[in-house]
């Protein structure tokens, strides 16, 4: 690791650090646990998530001033598991309960809205698949049928995107040049302190 990036990260972990408030961190992972599941799936999570996760928090909890939690790395919610969506054009049924293929490059490098595009089964379905169930990991959920994911393999690696009923989404639109940390811990700030456009999202839905 480079002397910039040991910077950026030393910066990014201080950031996160400030982010959760202790009475909301679960225990860390430590390297030991991080290092184990890179193993099982074969890859290495993208910084500053690993470090976070081995370090700070594996997940939060739900406190007074947020209304929902940093799941622990691997886990996922139960919304994602009973998930019925109604924009899901592909006549193979997702399998919420199905293991995921992190491994397996994320497939997408910019915004799908796939409730408004033609849906051609044989070219759409498995990109479809491809986007819930490859390349990421589940970091949260807003409600029933949206999701955020961390992306770990793939041109996307290290950046947040948002999962709707029909359509997914980066995070932040920040350009090439951004680097790819700055998504987690913005996203994370933004997610603890319940700001950020989805919050009016989900006041229109109401």
């Amino acid at each position: 690791m480079t002397d910039p990036t040991k910077q950026r990260l030393r910066i990014a972990m201080s950031s996160l650090g400030d982010a959760i408030p202790r009475n909301l961190r679960r225990p860390p992972l430590g390297w030991l646990g991080v290092r184990a599941w890179e193993a099982e799936h074969v890859l290495e999570l993208p910084e500053p998530y690993r470090t976070f996760v081995a370090e700070i928090s594996n997940g939060t909890r739900e406190g007074p001033s947020t209304t929902h939690g940093l799941l622990p790395l691997g886990q996922f919610p139960e919304s994602w598991q009973r998930w019925e969506a109604e924009c899901w054009p592909s006549p193979e049924p997702f399998d919420g309960t199905a293991p995921q293929k992190p491994a397996v490059p994320f497939p997408l490098k910019e915004e799908w809205q796939w409730e408004y595009d033609y849906y051609d089964h044989n070219q759409h379905s498995p990109l479809l698949h491809g986007v819930h169930q490859h390349g990421s990991i589940l970091l949260g959920g807003n409600r029933g049928r949206e999701f955020w994911i961390l992306i770990v393999t793939g041109p996307q690696r290290g950046r947040v995107w948002w999962l709707g009923d029909g359509c997914a989404a980066p995070y932040v639109d920040a350009g090439e040049e951004a680097e790819p940390e700055v998504d987690f811990v913005s996203w994370l700030q933004d997610w603890q302190s319940d700001r950020g456009w989805w919050c009016q999202h989900l006041e229109d839905l109401d």
